[in-house]
Protein backbone atom coordinates (compact mmCIF):
# COMPACT_ATOMS: atom_id res chain seq x y z
CA UNK A 1 0.00 0.00 0.00
CA UNK A 2 1.20 3.56 -0.52
CA UNK A 3 2.09 5.61 2.53
CA UNK A 4 -1.01 6.79 4.37
CA UNK A 5 -1.34 10.57 4.84
CA UNK A 6 -1.87 11.51 8.47
CA UNK A 7 -4.42 13.84 10.04
CA UNK A 8 -2.59 14.19 13.36
CA UNK A 9 -1.48 17.64 14.47
CA UNK A 10 0.07 18.04 17.93
CA UNK A 11 -1.33 20.78 20.20
CA UNK A 12 0.57 24.05 19.94
CA UNK A 13 1.48 23.98 23.64
CA UNK A 14 3.43 20.73 23.13
CA UNK A 15 6.26 21.55 20.72
CA UNK A 16 8.71 18.77 19.91
CA UNK A 17 8.90 15.03 20.34
CA UNK A 18 10.08 15.03 23.95
CA UNK A 19 7.15 17.07 25.30
CA UNK A 20 4.72 15.12 23.13
CA UNK A 21 6.10 11.91 24.67
CA UNK A 22 6.31 12.98 28.31
CA UNK A 23 3.19 15.12 28.81
CA UNK A 24 0.56 12.40 28.11
CA UNK A 25 2.52 9.83 30.13
CA UNK A 26 2.71 12.10 33.18
CA UNK A 27 -0.50 14.12 33.13
CA UNK A 28 -3.17 12.06 31.38
CA UNK A 29 -5.52 10.16 33.69
CA UNK A 30 -7.80 7.33 32.57
CA UNK A 31 -9.82 4.76 34.55
CA UNK A 32 -8.81 1.10 34.63
CA UNK A 33 -11.21 -0.66 32.28
CA UNK A 34 -9.82 -4.20 32.18
CA UNK A 35 -10.69 -5.40 35.67
CA UNK A 36 -11.16 -9.18 35.30
CA UNK A 37 -7.84 -11.02 35.62
CA UNK A 38 -7.14 -14.51 34.31
CA UNK A 39 -3.91 -16.46 34.63
CA UNK A 40 -2.86 -18.31 31.50
CA UNK A 41 -0.55 -21.24 32.26
CA UNK A 42 2.06 -21.78 29.55
CA UNK A 43 3.48 -25.06 28.23
CA UNK A 44 6.96 -24.24 29.57
CA UNK A 45 5.68 -23.92 33.15
CA UNK A 46 5.47 -20.13 33.22
CA UNK A 47 2.36 -17.94 33.14
CA UNK A 48 0.87 -14.81 31.60
CA UNK A 49 -1.69 -12.60 33.37
CA UNK A 50 -4.54 -11.47 31.14
CA UNK A 51 -6.92 -8.61 31.97
CA UNK A 52 -10.37 -8.60 30.36
CA UNK A 53 -13.22 -6.14 29.88
CA UNK A 54 -16.65 -6.97 28.52
CA UNK A 55 -17.91 -10.32 27.34
CA UNK A 56 -19.86 -11.74 24.43
CA UNK A 57 -19.25 -9.02 21.84
CA UNK A 58 -18.73 -10.04 18.22
CA UNK A 59 -15.50 -8.00 18.26
CA UNK A 60 -12.48 -8.54 20.51
CA UNK A 61 -9.25 -6.55 20.59
CA UNK A 62 -5.99 -7.79 22.14
CA UNK A 63 -3.69 -5.05 23.48
CA UNK A 64 0.10 -5.45 23.90
CA UNK A 65 2.07 -3.00 26.06
CA UNK A 66 5.58 -1.59 25.74
CA UNK A 67 8.90 -2.05 27.52
CA UNK A 68 8.64 -2.06 31.32
CA UNK A 69 4.93 -1.20 31.20
CA UNK A 70 1.89 -3.38 31.90
CA UNK A 71 -1.77 -3.76 31.09
CA UNK A 72 -2.41 -0.85 33.48
CA UNK A 73 -0.42 1.65 31.39
CA UNK A 74 -2.34 4.83 30.56
CA UNK A 75 -2.13 4.24 26.81
CA UNK A 76 -3.45 0.67 27.22
CA UNK A 77 -6.38 1.67 29.41
CA UNK A 78 -7.16 4.70 27.25
CA UNK A 79 -7.34 2.46 24.19
CA UNK A 80 -9.39 -0.11 26.11
CA UNK A 81 -11.93 2.55 27.12
CA UNK A 82 -12.19 3.98 23.60
CA UNK A 83 -12.83 0.58 22.03
CA UNK A 84 -15.23 -0.52 24.75
CA UNK A 85 -17.33 2.57 23.97
CA UNK A 86 -17.46 1.40 20.37
CA UNK A 87 -18.51 -2.14 21.18
CA UNK A 88 -15.29 -4.14 21.39
CA UNK A 89 -14.47 -6.53 24.21
CA UNK A 90 -10.89 -6.06 25.36
CA UNK A 91 -8.06 -8.37 26.42
CA UNK A 92 -4.94 -6.57 27.69
CA UNK A 93 -2.14 -9.01 28.43
CA UNK A 94 0.96 -8.60 30.56
CA UNK A 95 4.33 -9.77 29.31
CA UNK A 96 6.17 -12.22 31.59
CA UNK A 97 7.08 -10.51 34.84
CA UNK A 98 5.08 -7.32 34.10
CA UNK A 99 1.83 -8.00 35.96
CA UNK A 100 3.14 -7.19 39.44
CA UNK A 101 4.41 -10.70 40.17
CA UNK A 102 7.77 -12.11 39.01
CA UNK A 103 7.49 -14.87 36.44
CA UNK A 104 8.70 -18.34 37.38
CA UNK A 105 11.44 -19.05 34.86
CA UNK A 106 14.92 -17.68 34.33
CA UNK A 107 13.79 -16.05 31.09
CA UNK A 108 11.43 -13.10 31.14
CA UNK A 109 10.17 -11.09 28.14
CA UNK A 110 11.88 -9.40 25.20
CA UNK A 111 11.12 -7.51 21.98
CA UNK A 112 10.90 -10.63 19.84
CA UNK A 113 8.79 -12.85 22.11
CA UNK A 114 6.00 -13.36 19.57
CA UNK A 115 5.44 -16.90 20.84
CA UNK A 116 3.82 -15.45 23.96
CA UNK A 117 1.40 -13.36 21.88
CA UNK A 118 0.63 -16.55 19.96
CA UNK A 119 -0.34 -18.25 23.24
CA UNK A 120 -2.60 -15.30 24.07
CA UNK A 121 -4.28 -15.24 20.66
CA UNK A 122 -4.86 -19.00 20.65
CA UNK A 123 -6.37 -18.83 24.13
CA UNK A 124 -8.61 -15.91 23.22
CA UNK A 125 -9.88 -17.69 20.13
CA UNK A 126 -10.63 -20.78 22.21
CA UNK A 127 -12.58 -19.03 24.97
CA UNK A 128 -14.15 -15.96 23.33
CA UNK A 129 -17.00 -16.09 20.77
CA UNK A 130 -15.90 -13.01 18.81
CA UNK A 131 -16.38 -13.18 15.05
CA UNK A 132 -13.38 -10.92 14.54
CA UNK A 133 -10.25 -10.45 16.63
CA UNK A 134 -8.05 -7.38 16.22
CA UNK A 135 -4.57 -6.68 17.57
CA UNK A 136 -3.05 -3.42 18.81
CA UNK A 137 0.50 -3.06 20.06
CA UNK A 138 2.54 -0.18 21.42
CA UNK A 139 6.33 0.18 21.12
CA UNK A 140 7.83 -3.22 22.17
CA UNK A 141 4.30 -4.67 22.07
CA UNK A 142 3.90 -3.29 18.55
CA UNK A 143 7.13 -4.96 17.46
CA UNK A 144 5.89 -8.26 18.90
CA UNK A 145 2.54 -7.79 17.14
CA UNK A 146 4.04 -7.11 13.70
CA UNK A 147 6.58 -9.92 14.07
CA UNK A 148 3.81 -12.33 15.10
CA UNK A 149 1.75 -11.40 12.04
CA UNK A 150 4.66 -11.84 9.66
CA UNK A 151 5.74 -15.20 11.03
CA UNK A 152 2.46 -17.08 10.89
CA UNK A 153 -0.54 -17.73 8.72
CA UNK A 154 -3.30 -15.67 10.39
CA UNK A 155 -6.00 -17.47 12.33
CA UNK A 156 -9.37 -17.52 10.59
CA UNK A 157 -10.98 -14.87 12.84
CA UNK A 158 -7.98 -12.55 12.95
CA UNK A 159 -9.20 -9.36 11.28
CA UNK A 160 -6.86 -6.32 11.45
CA UNK A 161 -3.95 -4.89 13.43
CA UNK A 162 -2.53 -1.50 14.43
CA UNK A 163 0.89 -0.77 15.93
CA UNK A 164 2.06 2.56 17.35
CA UNK A 165 5.59 3.88 17.95
CA UNK A 166 7.36 0.67 17.01
CA UNK A 167 11.17 0.21 17.06
CA UNK A 168 10.91 -2.20 14.15
CA UNK A 169 14.69 -1.93 13.63
CA UNK A 170 15.97 -2.62 17.13
CA UNK A 171 19.63 -1.86 16.44
CA UNK A 172 18.70 1.52 14.98
CA UNK A 173 16.39 2.32 17.89
CA UNK A 174 19.02 1.27 20.42
CA UNK A 175 21.56 3.65 18.86
CA UNK A 176 19.01 6.47 18.92
CA UNK A 177 18.15 5.90 22.58
CA UNK A 178 21.83 5.94 23.49
CA UNK A 179 22.09 9.59 22.44
CA UNK A 180 22.63 12.07 25.25
CA UNK A 181 19.31 13.79 24.54
CA UNK A 182 17.53 10.54 25.39
CA UNK A 183 19.35 9.82 28.66
CA UNK A 184 16.17 10.39 30.71
CA UNK A 185 14.41 7.51 28.93
CA UNK A 186 17.41 5.18 28.99
CA UNK A 187 17.93 5.66 32.72
CA UNK A 188 14.28 4.95 33.45
CA UNK A 189 14.27 1.74 31.43
CA UNK A 190 17.54 0.51 32.91
CA UNK A 191 16.41 1.29 36.46
CA UNK A 192 13.33 -0.88 35.97
CA UNK A 193 15.26 -3.68 34.25
CA UNK A 194 17.92 -3.71 36.99
CA UNK A 195 15.18 -4.05 39.59
CA UNK A 196 13.72 -7.07 37.79
CA UNK A 197 17.11 -8.76 37.67
CA UNK A 198 17.69 -8.14 41.37
CA UNK A 199 14.32 -9.73 42.16
CA UNK A 200 15.10 -12.77 40.03
CA UNK A 201 18.74 -13.31 40.99
CA UNK A 202 18.18 -15.03 44.39
CA UNK A 203 16.23 -17.79 42.63
CA UNK A 204 18.88 -18.19 39.91
CA UNK A 205 22.20 -17.29 41.58
CA UNK A 206 24.30 -19.38 39.21
CA UNK A 207 22.76 -17.93 36.04
CA UNK A 208 22.47 -14.20 36.91
CA UNK A 209 25.62 -12.30 37.83
CA UNK A 210 24.81 -8.84 39.19
CA UNK A 211 28.40 -7.66 39.53
CA UNK A 212 28.86 -4.50 37.51
CA UNK A 213 25.13 -4.15 36.82
CA UNK A 214 25.12 -0.50 37.86
CA UNK A 215 27.78 0.19 35.27
CA UNK A 216 25.55 -0.89 32.39
CA UNK A 217 24.58 2.38 30.69
CA UNK A 218 22.74 1.46 27.50
CA UNK A 219 20.78 -1.29 25.78
CA UNK A 220 23.83 -2.71 24.05
CA UNK A 221 25.46 -3.34 27.41
CA UNK A 222 22.28 -4.72 28.98
CA UNK A 223 21.28 -6.88 26.03
CA UNK A 224 24.82 -8.25 25.56
CA UNK A 225 25.08 -9.25 29.19
CA UNK A 226 21.52 -10.27 30.09
CA UNK A 227 18.79 -10.23 27.43
CA UNK A 228 20.74 -12.20 24.82
CA UNK A 229 22.15 -15.05 26.96
CA UNK A 230 18.95 -15.47 29.00
CA UNK A 231 16.89 -15.91 25.84
CA UNK A 232 19.12 -17.93 23.56
CA UNK A 233 20.78 -15.22 21.48
CA UNK A 234 24.50 -14.94 20.80
CA UNK A 235 24.80 -11.27 21.75
CA UNK A 236 22.93 -7.96 21.48
CA UNK A 237 23.45 -7.73 17.73
CA UNK A 238 22.05 -11.23 17.20
CA UNK A 239 19.08 -10.45 19.46
CA UNK A 240 18.29 -7.21 17.65
CA UNK A 241 18.56 -8.78 14.19
CA UNK A 242 16.41 -11.81 14.96
CA UNK A 243 13.82 -9.91 17.00
CA UNK A 244 13.24 -6.85 14.79
CA UNK A 245 9.87 -6.93 13.06
CA UNK A 246 10.96 -5.00 9.96
CA UNK A 247 12.08 -8.13 8.11
CA UNK A 248 8.67 -9.71 8.79
CA UNK A 249 6.55 -6.90 7.32
CA UNK A 250 6.40 -8.19 3.72
CA UNK A 251 4.87 -11.45 4.95
CA UNK A 252 1.93 -9.87 6.82
CA UNK A 253 -1.31 -11.20 5.32
CA UNK A 254 -4.03 -9.20 7.07
CA UNK A 255 -4.48 -5.40 6.93
CA UNK A 256 -2.01 -3.86 9.37
CA UNK A 257 -1.23 -0.21 10.09
CA UNK A 258 2.04 1.05 11.59
CA UNK A 259 1.95 4.61 12.95
CA UNK A 260 5.41 6.02 13.76
CA UNK A 261 5.75 9.75 14.41
CA UNK A 262 8.52 11.51 12.51
CA UNK A 263 9.63 13.21 15.75
CA UNK A 264 9.60 10.08 17.93
CA UNK A 265 12.77 10.38 20.04
CA UNK A 266 13.07 6.58 20.30
CA UNK A 267 13.16 5.86 16.56
CA UNK A 268 16.00 6.19 14.06
CA UNK A 269 15.72 6.17 10.25
CA UNK A 270 15.54 2.37 10.07
CA UNK A 271 12.21 2.41 11.91
CA UNK A 272 10.28 3.96 9.00
CA UNK A 273 9.75 1.07 6.54
CA UNK A 274 8.51 3.05 3.55
CA UNK A 275 9.58 0.60 0.86
CA UNK A 276 7.84 -2.30 2.60
CA UNK A 277 4.61 -0.27 2.67
CA UNK A 278 4.87 0.74 -1.00
CA UNK A 279 5.34 -2.87 -2.08
CA UNK A 280 2.72 -4.52 0.17
CA UNK A 281 -0.94 -5.10 -0.39
CA UNK A 282 -1.68 -5.33 3.33
CA UNK A 283 0.92 -3.33 5.28
CA UNK A 284 0.19 0.39 5.74
CA UNK A 285 2.62 3.00 7.12
CA UNK A 286 1.51 6.35 8.52
CA UNK A 287 4.13 8.92 9.58
CA UNK A 288 2.60 11.97 11.28
CA UNK A 289 4.94 14.92 11.70
CA UNK A 290 4.30 14.92 15.46
CA UNK A 291 3.15 12.64 18.23
CA UNK A 292 6.34 11.69 20.04
CA UNK A 293 6.61 8.16 21.42
CA UNK A 294 3.20 6.67 22.30
CA UNK A 295 1.91 10.21 22.71
CA UNK A 296 -0.51 11.52 20.06
CA UNK A 297 -2.16 13.79 22.62
CA UNK A 298 -5.34 15.45 21.36
CA UNK A 299 -6.02 17.94 24.15
CA UNK A 300 -8.45 16.03 26.36
CA UNK A 301 -10.81 13.09 26.02
CA UNK A 302 -9.58 10.42 23.65
CA UNK A 303 -6.11 10.51 22.19
CA UNK A 304 -5.76 10.72 18.43
CA UNK A 305 -4.27 7.21 18.44
CA UNK A 306 -7.44 5.78 20.01
CA UNK A 307 -9.71 7.31 17.39
CA UNK A 308 -7.32 6.34 14.58
CA UNK A 309 -7.13 2.72 15.74
CA UNK A 310 -10.92 2.44 15.93
CA UNK A 311 -11.20 3.91 12.43
CA UNK A 312 -8.72 1.48 10.90
CA UNK A 313 -10.09 -1.57 12.71
CA UNK A 314 -13.66 -0.74 11.65
CA UNK A 315 -12.86 -0.92 7.95
CA UNK A 316 -13.89 -4.13 6.17
CA UNK A 317 -11.22 -6.51 4.89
Amino acid sequence: MPLVPSSYRAPAFLPGGHLQTIYPAVFRRVPVVTQRRERLELPDGDFLDLDWAGGGSRRLVILSHGLEASSRATYIQGMAAALRRRGWDVLAWNCRGCSGEPNRLLRFYHSGASEDLDHVVRHALAVHPAEQVDLIGFSLGGNITLKYLGERKPAERLHRAVAFSVPCDLACSSRRLSAGSNRIYMERFLRCLRSKLRQKQPRFPDEIDLSGLRGVRDFRGFDDRYTAPLHGFRDAADYWERSSSRSCLPAIRIPALLVNAANDPFLGPGCFPREEARESGTFHLEVPDGGGHVGFYAGGGESWAEARAAEFLSAPN
